[in-house]
């Protein structure tokens, strides 16, 4: 998974208007984002890769580039 095709699973599960730019922006200055909206994420990124993503280190993640940088570490 390229990071534009992450930053477009983001967008589509969430409904945020995210770009890649807005990747390495912290959680707590993108608009709209919530915990929710990491929940949806989570459950979206094992069904998309066929594999558990760990909860710790999405949890532990401050941006979407974190978040990427997990999900890819486990491929």
């Amino acid at each position: 998974m390229t990071i534009d095709e992450f930053v477009d699973l983001v967008g589509d599960e969430t409904g945020l208007p995210v770009t890649t730019d807005d990747a390495a922006t912290g959680f707590d200055q993108l608009p709209g984002w919530d915990s929710l909206q990491l929940l949806v994420l989570l459950t979206a990124l094992e069904r998309e890769t066929g594999r558990r993503v760990s909860l710790p280190e999405v949890l532990e993640s401050g941006s979407l580039a974190d978040i990427y940088r997990v999900v890819t570490a486990a491929a």
